[in-house]
């Protein structure tokens, strides 16, 4: 039954046909491309192929048959393939083990379900493709009379069959996934959008003050939040915060904390008032499996540029002052969500003419270099960001912004970001 060839030229064949393959991603034509190779190793032209997948026992399935009229793609036209329970090929089918048969003739009887596909040949060959021990797939080589198959080859032809069967349900469960992936993308997108829906869609206008802001988050979505609350008629709270951990679960409890911030009752302010306000509804509502809120919330009298603050285990900002900065850390507390019934004290400080307040998150002091040949890692750090602000004392907030990102783009080196990435620059002009 089998051509005898030099082994330089099977080799031929058999490279020829991987490289067919290997740029296929759909199934149906990857088997289809794989078997017209492999006729040209072993000529079969008589073939069945069973399966047990998606139909309940003793059901099975035939997916492919050379006496089929039509072709239907085992994967999307399932409900055109024949279903068939019993007989012969029910005994091959649940065999779950490779199954010759000489006499076909004797055993096949005209009432056998199977009659269509099988009568006319005189010997099969079933070789079934195993998941977790169960032949699923069985592939059938029907001969005629007068046809032989060389025994010796079907060792091979079995390892052979069971490794292609794994590798193209290895290319269905890829594509599978690769489909997911791309759903969850388009959903995780979505989210991104909503969220940052949720940020100050323009910065306010604060008299006597030049503010710029940078959002960005390690993925699709994130958990940083900045806003801005106007008080009465002259002045504003400035808010940012930083929910623990990344992408879908950060993004919804960060629009939790914006919709709690939102729906405060009465003016937002005095600062740790609000703080207080959030905690105790995250804590009692929202905030599990660990979650929890960092967060800075001040009141800025524009008139006079002082500001009262209060802290929930946030970055202190920092305040750049004739080249010096300082540090916003006398108030502070427990982050959000964390304990009920916690009091956040109050701080006060004074933005001068010419000084420079920076609002940030962890996700730029955090930003890492990349992995160094030990294993090591290096932190932007405080200590880094404190030299860059001090180097643009006088400069405008959007200046500010541009070279922090710039600086931290460049101690990144190309690694991916590992945290959302939030700044808000306030200059008091002069």
């Amino acid at each position: 039954m089998f051509l005898k060839r030099p082994w330089q030229e099977e080799l031929e064949i058999i490279d020829r046909t991987m490289k067919s393959i290997s740029g296929i991603t759909d199934p149906d034509k990857l088997v289809q491309e794989y078997w017209d190779g492999v006729g040209d190793l072993w000529p079969i032209s008589d073939y069945l192929a069973l399966s047990r997948r998606g139909v309940e026992p003793p059901k099975f399935l035939i997916t492919r048959s050379s006496r089929f009229v039509e072709h239907f793609n085992p994967w999307t036209q399932r409900e055109k393939l024949p279903v068939l329970e019993g007989g012969l090929l029910g005994e091959i089918a649940f065999a779950d083990k490779p199954v010759v048969i000489r006499d076909l003739e004797k055993r096949l009887s005209k009432d056998d379900p199977a009659w269509f596909y099988l009568q006319g040949y005189h010997s099969l060959v079933a070789l079934p493709q195993y998941e977790d021990g169960k032949g699923l797939n069985i592939g059938l080589s029907l001969l005629g009379p007068g046809e032989e198959i060389d025994e010796r080859m079907l060792p091979m032809m079995h390892w052979q069959a069971s490794l292609f069967g794994r590798g193209t349900q290895n290319l269905v469960l890829r594509n599978r996934l690769a489909q997911t992936i791309a759903e969850l993308d388009r959903e995780m997108q979505a989210v991104g959008e909503i969220q940052r829906s949720l940020l100050p869609t323009e910065l306010p206008a604060i008299p006597g003050f030049d503010v710029a802001a940078f959002y960005q988050t390690s993925a699709r979505a994130g958990g940083d939040y900045y806003d801005f609350f106007p008080i009465g008629d002259h002045e504003w709270g400035l808010f940012i915060a930083d929910v623990s951990g990344h992408g879908t679960p950060a993004a919804v409890l960060m629009a939790i904390t914006h919709a709690i911030a939102h729906t405060r009752p009465g003016t937002p302010k005095p600062a740790g008032d609000v703080l207080e306000h959030l905690n105790s509804h995250l804590v009692r509502s929202y905030a599990s499996s660990g979650s929890f809120v960092t967060a800075f919330y001040a009141t800025l009298d524009p008139r006079t540029g002082r500001i009262t603050y209060s802290s929930a285990g946030h970055n202190p900002p920092r305040l750049l002052r004739d080249g010096r900065v300082l540090s916003l850390e006398e108030a502070g507390a427990l982050p959000l969500g964390i304990l009920p019934d916690q009091h956040y004290a109050e701080a006060t400080a004074e933005i001068r003419p010419g000084d420079t307040l920076l609002l940030y998150t962890d996700g730029i002091t955090e930003a890492m270099t990349p992995l160094r040949r030990d294993g090591s890692r290096e932190l932007f750090g405080v200590a880094r960001l404190d030299e860059l602000l001090a180097r643009h004392a006088g400069a405008p907030a959007q200046t500010v912004v541009d070279a922090i990102r710039a600086c931290v783009d460049a101690f990144r080196a190309g690694s991916p970001s590992t945290d959302d990435q939030t700044l808000v620059a306030m200059v008091r002009q002069r």
